[in-house]
């Protein structure tokens, strides 16, 4: 299916736990890596290290992710590919709202679609993790406030809905320049970097599961 890619690492066996990562650019591990081969043909030097997925999936070899990652949707575009993306998964990883603050969505409806996301997945019977919004070099300083706005819904969100919150925005927020991704973590001022994918992936693997 466009933008959903199965990424099993090696050693993986019969525990294995599938995740269902449902998002945007981020998911999908723009600038460097995209799941859907046509536009990874685009990239001039793809690499796979580009993704959370990739760095949580060594930390933790049962896992098994299904990158259900698509560049530039908003929480309402990403929502319509839930059913299909979390087939078969035993957890679902809900990860957007950039998108829609880029495009002038206010925060509360961007809350009200991964909140959507979230009660779907566990309507399916499935284990839900959210992730909050990064810092946006590019977008810094005006788009700071709706970020932050965004990022207490969703902090509301898991508290309502007994969800884990991983804490992206501050793994990579730069503390001299608050807003801003630091210097090293990102290729683009959109996107983490390789470095910040990283760290990323592996903040996921310690909060995912036991």
């Amino acid at each position: 299916m466009f933008g959903c890619g199965s990424e099993e690492p090696e050693g993986g066996d019969g525990d294995r736990v599938v995740v269902a990562a449902l998002g945007d650019s981020i998911t999908a591990g723009s600038p460097l890596w995209d799941p859907e081969p046509t536009i990874r043909g685009q990239i001039p030097t793809p690499d796979e290290r580009s993704r959370f997925e990739y760095w949580a999936a060594r930390e933790r070899p049962e896992l098994e992710f299904s990158n259900c990652g698509v560049f530039g949707e908003r929480t309402d575009e990403i929502a319509a590919r839930l059913v299909e993306c979390a087939a078969g998964a035993d957890v679902l990883l809900v990860q957007g709202g950039i998108n829609d603050i880029a495009q002038g969505v206010p925060p509360d409806a961007a809350a009200d679609g991964l909140r959507g996301m979230v009660r779907a997945g566990k309507e399916a019977g499935l284990e839900v993790m959210l992730v909050d919004v990064l810092p946006w070099n590019n977008g810094h300083p005006s788009a700071d406030r709706p970020i932050e706005a965004l990022n207490r819904a969703i902090r509301e969100i898991g508290r309502a809905e007994d969800v884990e919150v991983v804490p992206f925005h501050d793994e990579l927020e730069d503390p001299a320049a608050p807003g801003t991704m630091a210097a090293e973590l990102t290729d683009d001022g959109d996107h983490p970097s390789v470095e910040g994918y990283r760290r990323l992936g592996e903040l996921l693997a310690q909060r995912l599961g036991p």
